[in-house]
C-alpha cells in the first residue's frame, strides 16, 4: 500500500465522493489511492477491509516512547481511531464522507516496544447521520492491550 508523500498523493474530492466508503477503503488496501501519510509515521497500515470492519498491523517502536520509555498513550489512540473509524466509513453511501466527533480508549496493558499488533474496529450501529464503533488492540498471541469505541458523524456532500 502507498503511503501519500504530499498533498498532491491525496485523492480528491471528486474522487472521494464518486465511491462508497468501502469501494475507496477497498481502493487504499488494493494500492489505487494512497494511504494516510499519518500511517507511515505511526508504524501502522491498514491489512484488511471489509463491510463493518477495519483492520491495522502495527508495531509501535522507540520514535512512539513516552519519556519514561512506555509507548505513548497517543499511539493507542491513533491506532484505535483509525481502525474504528476506518470500518465506519466502510458503511457511508457514495457521495458522503464521515469525520471522529469522538473517541475514547481504555488501555489494559502495556505493549512492550517492538511487539506487532493488530488492530481491529467494529461497526455497532451505521444510520444516516451517526456510526458507532469499537475496537481492540491485541498481540499475535491474543494478547488484549487497549479497547475502545468511537461515534462519527456522516456527512452527505452537496453536488455544487
Amino acid at each position: 500500500m502507498p503511503i501519500a508523500r504530499s498533498p498532491a498523493d491525496l485523492p480528491d474530492r471528486d474522487t472521494v465522493l464518486s465511491m462508497s466508503g468501502l469501494q475507496f477503503m477497498q481502493a487504499i488496501l488494493a494500492g489505487e489511492l494512497a494511504g494516510p501519510p499519518i500511517a507511515q509515521g505511526m508504524n501502522f497500515l491498514l491489512h484488511a477491509i471489509g463491510p463493518g470492519r477495519a483492520e491495522f498491523h502495527g508495531t509501535p517502536g522507540f520514535d512512539h516512547l513516552n519519556p519514561v520509555g512506555g509507548v505513548h498513550g497517543g499511539w493507542y489512540g491513533t491506532v484505535l481511531d483509525s481502525c474504528m473509524a476506518c470500518a465506519v466509513m466502510t458503511t457511508v453511501p457514495k457521495g458522503s464522507v464521515y469525520t471522529t466527533l469522538e473517541y475514547k480508549i481504555n488501555i489494559v496493558r502495556a505493549i512492550p516496544p517492538g511487539t506487532a499488533v493488530i488492530a481491529t474496529g467494529l461497526v455497532d450501529h451505521a444510520g444516516r447521520s451517526t456510526g458507532v464503533a469499537s475496537g481492540r488492540i491485541e498481540g499475535t498471541d491474543g494478547t488484549l492491550y487497549a479497547t475502545g469505541s468511537t461515534t462519527c458523524l456522516i456527512m452527505q456532500i452537496a453536488k455544487p
